[in-house]
């Protein structure tokens, strides 16, 4: 079980050839990953993730390949998980050029507590008085 290939690995796989030919157009990309993986055990649909990019490029971008990795685990047809490796390979390399990475503190637009800070305090300033926020402090010290 611990050769087991995941679909992690097979996109760390993809994330290396590129690295080692960054000219190579995506087409050969997926064909050297067929080439590679054919013959071998399909990965287990339990494990179609790629966890390593939560926090890289919106959960959108890194998934939106794993639909065509399922059908092509369903189907057992390499040539459809590599295509849909392909497709988030794809859409992670082009996130940072086009916007930056998700967790950079200098993308204030991604802070989700802007649009709604102050909507959120004028709530619990109204559901939250005075008198009964200091006897929850005063709850909270004892």
């Amino acid at each position: 079980m611990s050769n087991q290939i995941t679909v992690s690995d097979i996109f760390r796989r993809a994330l290396e050839i590129r690295q080692a030919n960054p000219n190579a157009d995506y087409k050969s990309v997926k064909s050297q990953i067929v080439s590679e993986f054919s013959g071998k055990p399909f990965p287990l649909p339990a494990f179609l993730t790629i966890p390593e990019y939560d926090n890289i490029a919106p959960e959108e971008d890194w998934t939106a390949g794993l639909p065509v990795v399922l059908r092509g685990i369903q189907t057992e047809d390499w040539n459809e998980i590599a295509h849909g490796i392909i497709i988030s390979l794809e859409q992670v390399e082009n996130y940072p050029k086009e916007s930056g990475r998700e967790d950079d503190p200098q993308k204030e637009w991604r802070n989700r507590d802007k649009g709604i800070a102050e909507a959120e305090k004028k709530n619990l300033d109204k559901w939250m008085p005075d008198e009964l926020m200091n006897i929850a402090k005063r709850s909270a010290k004892q």
